[in-house]
């Protein structure tokens, strides 16, 4: 299935499917920021490779709903504080 990036209003792009109802915004990068979590420090928590947590980041990988759960629980706010199908609105708008 051919894919294209679409960006997702904070400079980070996602890859959606021809259709486009496959893309998945997510705030990951925003939450490790304010928490202080390095990309290693939040992999070792989830059991992942570092590199997933920055392809998750920059929306080339979507998680499985498990792992997407687990960051859910990590960060300790709901699923939907962390992943959307439509772009979060940009800080500071």
């Amino acid at each position: 299935m051919p894919t294209e990036n679409k960006s997702n209003g904070s400079g980070r792009r996602a890859k959606a499917s021809a259709g486009g109802s496959e893309v998945i915004y997510n705030r990951i990068a925003v939450l490790r920021a304010e928490r202080g979590v390095s990309r290693r420090a939040l992999a070792e928590a989830l059991g992942v490779h570092y590199q997933t947590v920055g392809y998750l980041e920059r929306g080339e990988y979507s998680p499985s709903l498990h792992l997407a759960m687990r960051i859910a629980r990590y960060f300790e706010v709901p699923v939907e504080v962390v992943f959307s199908t439509e772009p979060f609105p940009r800080i500071g708008q």
